[in-house]
């Protein structure tokens, strides 16, 4: 199907695929039938009929310039675990997985599964999962920042929000600064042990496919304690995990997390209006929890 076809689809993402089904084609792969998996912060397709995943980097390379170094990182750890025989999706097999840049946009190829199931794993599996995941990771032997995806992302999030002018009031710019500001000494200074994790572990990020439940998405893998993988993880999901980290220790990450999800959703705004109200409702509970603090 071509992309005339699919009147549907917004420019940037019609030039996503179009992208996508170029470079493959330069390798040799025939695409006639692309279909898009995903269309957020970045676009996956199913270069169908092969059997390959493009992961293009649309709006996530506004705030993580160069995007490249997030892109090799994911490649990297995702074919070291797949080395050791952990359930995650390959880098593809088929053509060099990248990244590659073509018309202003970077993006990776990845081996495609078919999910057999839109039903999510319960907490107790992803609990257990995480957990044999991060014993594979502790020995990846590359490079990788200190919790990458907080540290990078609200600082410059917040320079784009303020240079935008419009977008939040100086007063909430300056609570989510000051909020980070707080944040930031305790989870760069923690006493914790630190190691190599999933970066954004939690249910969607687990494919069930024929081969059993695969993880997926490592873009924001870095290193810290393990506390930041598990602040997506409910109350089963947790006690699942072994020797978890206690609430107290939890806390921070969790505060973080909601802060990171704030500035990101605000600092993308103009790209990317869907998740506002949620951010909203979030923004007003840190309003809210600081009032009461002084």
């Amino acid at each position: 199907m071509s992309i005339s076809e699919k009147p549907e689809l917004s420019p940037l993402t019609a030039r996503a695929v179009a992208a996508a089904v170029s470079v493959a084609t330069a390798h040799g792969v025939s695409v006639n039938d692309p279909h898009v998996l995903a269309d957020a912060y970045s676009v996956r397709i199913h270069l169908r009929p092969a059997p390959i995943v493009a992961r293009i980097s649309t709006i996530t390379s506004l705030l993580r310039s160069p995007i490249e170094s997030w892109l090799l990182r994911e490649i990297s750890v995702a074919e070291f675990l797949r080395s050791k025989g952990a359930n995650v999706v390959p880098p593809s097999d088929i053509l060099p997985p990248g990244p590659h840049y073509y018309d202003g946009l970077f993006m990776t190829f990845w081996r495609y599964f078919q999910p057999v199931s839109d039903a999510l794993p319960e907490s107790a599996i992803v609990g257990r999962m995480l957990a044999e995941l991060h014993a594979v990771l502790r020995d990846y032997p590359g490079d990788l920042p200190l919790l990458a995806p907080p540290f990078n992302d609200i600082p410059r999030g917040l320079e784009r929000i303020e240079s935008a002018g419009d977008i939040l009031p100086k007063s909430d710019l300056m609570l989510l600064q000051e909020t980070y500001n707080r944040l930031l000494p305790q989870l760069s200074n923690s006493v914790d042990l630190l190691q190599p994790l999933h970066g954004d572990a939690h249910a969607f990020n687990l494919i069930p496919t024929a081969d059993g439940l695969l993880w997926n998405d490592f873009e924001d893998t870095c290193i810290g304690p393990v506390a930041w993988d598990l602040i997506n993880l409910d109350d089963a999901g947790r006690a699942a995990y072994p020797d978890a980290p206690d609430s107290a220790t939890l806390e921070p990450y969790i505060k973080m997390r909601q802060l990171h999800g704030i500035v990101w959703v605000y600092a993308l705004l103009p790209e990317f209006p869907n998740w506002l109200e949620y951010a909203k409702i979030m923004l007003d509970d840190l309003r809210e929890r600081s009032q009461r603090l002084y």
